[in-house]
C-alpha cells in the first residue's frame, strides 16, 4: 500500500469552506479518478493554532504505478482547482509513503 499524504495550513478565517471544499469537491473528483482506494482527512491535534489550522489528508492507492499516474495526469489539475478556490490561504506539504511489512 501506498499512501499520499498532504499536510495542508489552512487560515482560519478560511478553514471551514475548505474542509467543505475537501469533502464535497476535492475528494470526490480525487476518487473519480480510479487509482485510489481510500482517502481519509484529520485534523492535527496538539499544534501552534496561531497563524492557521492544520489537517491532513491521505489518499491510499494500491501501488507506486498508480501514484506515479496520478501524479502525471491529475495533480496538476487538482492542485490548481484548489489555487483557484482559496489561493495563498493555505500552504501544503506532500510525503509518500509506503507501507512495511514483516
Amino acid at each position: 500500500m501506498v499512501i499520499y499524504n498532504v499536510t495542508i495550513k489552512v487560515e482560519h478565517n478560511s478553514a471551514d469552506a475548505w474542509v467543505q471544499w475537501m469533502h464535497n469537491e476535492h475528494i470526490p473528483d480525487l476518487m473519480q479518478t480510479g487509482l485510489f482506494t481510500n482517502a481519509l482527512l484529520f485534523k492535527l491535534l496538539d499544534q501552534d493554532e496561531s497563524d492557521g489550522l492544520t489537517y491532513a489528508a491521505q489518499y491510499h492507492c494500491n501501488s507506486i504505478n498508480e501514484y506515479n499516474k496520478y501524479i502525471d495526469e491529475y495533480a496538476m489539475t487538482m492542485r490548481e482547482k484548489g489555487m483557484k478556490a482559496f489561493g495563498g490561504k493555505f500552504v501544503a506539504f506532500r510525503t509518500v509513503m509506503q507501507r512495511v511489512e514483516a
